[in-house]
């Protein structure tokens, strides 16, 4: 039988979604970079743009990254500038993770060509398999959550 005629098998679902998050982020760490921070940490400003005030573990949990890898980076980002920390009033033994007003511009700044990214992304879905695309990553994760 010819190579030709032989049917391959497509890749396996995690295969392409491992694709997909290794090209993203090396797109958005190239977009990042000039402003001296990491995909990763971008991700971590992202989480306390939306929630504001999380505990380190909290913040771990919602910027994939683990419990020991979060020290450094919120310390990466308070020595920037771009988080500070506080005590909790309601359990003074914790401490919370905020974003700052730097925190916040940088944000913004990088607001536009991340959405450019994202577009390019799903540039070749229309409207409605780009929302279609969206339920179905999120009924994924919660199925793996």
């Amino acid at each position: 039988m010819l190579d030709s005629q032989v049917t391959k098998a497509p890749p396996s679902l995690l295969y392409m979604v491992k694709q997909v998050e290794l090209v993203v982020r090396s797109h958005l760490d190239e977009l990042v970079r000039p402003s001296g921070i990491t995909a990763l940490q971008y991700t971590a400003l992202t989480v306390l743009e939306r929630h504001d005030g999380l505990s380190a573990a909290q913040l771990a949990r919602d910027s994939f990254v683990t419990a020991q890898s979060i020290a450094d980076l919120v310390r990466s980002l308070e020595g920037r500038g771009l988080v500070r920390r506080e005590r909790n009033p309601r359990n003074r033994r914790e401490l919370l993770i905020l974003l700052t007003d730097d925190g916040r511009e940088l944000l913004a700044r990088h607001a536009g060509p991340v959405r450019e990214l994202e577009e390019r992304m799903v540039r070749d879905l229309t409207a409605h398999q780009t929302e279609q695309f969206r339920e179905a990553l999120a009924r994924t994760w919660h199925a793996l959550s």
